[in-house]
């Protein structure tokens, strides 16, 4: 039997460990989630409502030992990981819960003597949802819930860092009632994942994580007619103009850059700032930086913990170092942050400055808590430098323009463009990449179209 591990950031131990399924497991999750689809799909919108709101009251009664649990998977610091289940995972599951009927009903066309038209939206079957770790809850409940609404049966694969956000899913609608199979988890290895989309009893997967995960799972779809969503990866950039309220921009840019050691998506990881406020830019930024407590994440003083692996952290390291080769500024030293320490997942926040674009770190994803700060004369520069990028998930300006903001935002590739904010998803917006950032939606009204399918009805009546 191959056994899964979860090494803890903490202290490099083994937090939990889990028996993948085998094929006979696998196959048995499978036909179980087709059979109790048939029935799910027939129940009432109101009673899946139901079983989804008690299955989030589950989550917010047990937010804090969910959070410390997070902790030790993965390395948040404990003050801000229950945050994840209070707010951001609550906030997303009551708004799909509540457009859901909505967003789900039948669509009437035009009425034509004698005839009945109309198309309904029909669950596609069974959703194969592969969450990651690094925001485990608030990824996966983007589709979890949304498809279970829609009547779709799921089974969801975690990742191997965050093995039990799967299981406290299982605990939660078992508590709410879910007819059995309707939600199932399996622990599986990378090829394994691979033939449970390859399985015909799959009908859709939404896959968060890499690039280079998202091209796996489209050459395992292969040539079966069924659809991935994918949110991949970002490389994110914030502009600010010289009209922007810097105070607020510096707080906003400085936690969009860090929280979570820059472990996001949707972080920012490179801010271009017109030359006119540049320099008060950024020291205001180093400032606020500096404030920064690296150390035990299980502290409640802790506001920046360790990276999820030591590779994680080499990996950014030798981005800084490749751009310091290149001419860039480092403004903190080792001094700066003494728990930060080579060879460990522990690494402290930095700023790099003259900076460019032949730099990885301005081009290539870092995912880790580090960004470089450019300085730009105008718009127009502004905006070529947010677009010479492979990604395209989120990108924020900072200014007190609102035309401005929109019509520079008409011209910036992106799936969310901000203005005064970053780093955040409401759900009433669909949430979105472009280019290598993926494909697909969830959230809103719009997440609902990828997990159903049309059906037209076309009914002559009185024929005699």
């Amino acid at each position: 039997m191959a056994i899964q591990k979860s090494i803890s950031p903490i202290d490099g131990s083994v937090y939990v460990e889990r028996t993948l399924a085998d094929s006979e497991a696998i196959a048995g999750t499978l036909e179980e989630a087709v059979k109790a689809q048939q029935a799910w799909k027939n129940t009432s919108m109101a009673h899946r409502a139901e079983i989804c709101r008690k299955a989030v009251s589950y989550f917010m009664d047990h937010a804090e030992a969910i959070g410390e649990e997070l902790t030790w998977q993965m390395g948040r610091p404990i003050r801000y990981t229950a945050n994840e289940i209070l707010k951001g995972f609550k906030e997303r599951a009551e708004y799909m819960i509540g457009i859901a009927e909505e967003s789900l009903a039948d669509v009437e066309v035009e009425e034509v003597p004698g005839f009945q038209c109309y198309i309904k939206r029909v669950p596609l079957g069974t959703v194969f949802v592969v969450a990651p770790w690094n925001y485990p809850y608030l990824t996966s409940v983007n589709t979890v819930i949304p498809a279970i609404m829609a009547g779709n049966a799921v089974v969801l694969k975690h990742a191997q860092q965050t093995p039990l956000c799967a299981e406290r899913y299982a605990a939660a609608f078992e508590y709410a009632g879910l007819p059995a199979g309707v939600f199932q988890y399996l622990h599986l290895s990378h090829e394994q994942v691979a033939s449970v989309i390859q399985d015909s009893r799959i009908d859709y997967v939404a896959f968060t994580g890499s690039v280079a995960g998202g091209k796996a799972v489209q050459k395992a779809i292969g040539e079966r007619f069924v659809v991935a969503g994918l949110e991949l990866g970002g490389k994110d950039p914030a502009y600010v103009r010289a009209d922007a309220n810097l105070e607020d921009a510096i707080e906003n840019l400085v936690d969009g850059s860090f929280f979570n050691s820059g472990q996001s998506c949707c972080g920012v990881e490179r801010i271009y700032v017109h030359e006119s406020v540049y320099e008060p830019f950024v020291r205001g930024f180093a400032e606020l930086t500096s404030t920064y407590r690296l150390g035990n994440p299980l502290e409640s003083t802790t506001t920046l913990g360790p990276m999820v692996r030591t590779s994680a952290a080499d990996f950014v390291r030798q981005q800084i170092a490749d751009a310091l080769s290149k001419g860039a500024q480092a403004l903190f030293d080792s001094e700066t942050f003494p728990a930060d320490q080579e060879g460990t997942p522990y690494m402290g926040p930095q700023i790099l400055v003259d900076v460019d674009h032949s730099m990885a770190i301005m081009k290539e994803e870092t995912f880790g808590p580090v960004v470089g700060i450019m300085s730009v004369k105008d718009d127009e520069q502004a905006i070529a430098l947010m677009n010479d990028s492979e990604y395209g998930l989120t990108a924020s300006i900072w200014t007190s323009d609102l035309e401005a903001a929109l019509t520079i935002g008409a011209r910036v590739d992106t799936g969310t463009w901000f203005m005064n904010r970053c780093d955040y998803l409401d759900p009433a917006l669909a949430w979105t990449g472009v280019k290598n950032s993926g494909r697909g939606c969830t959230l809103s009204s719009l997440g609902y179209e990828s997990l159903t399918r049309p059906k037209s009805y076309h009914l002559k009546k009185n024929v005699q």
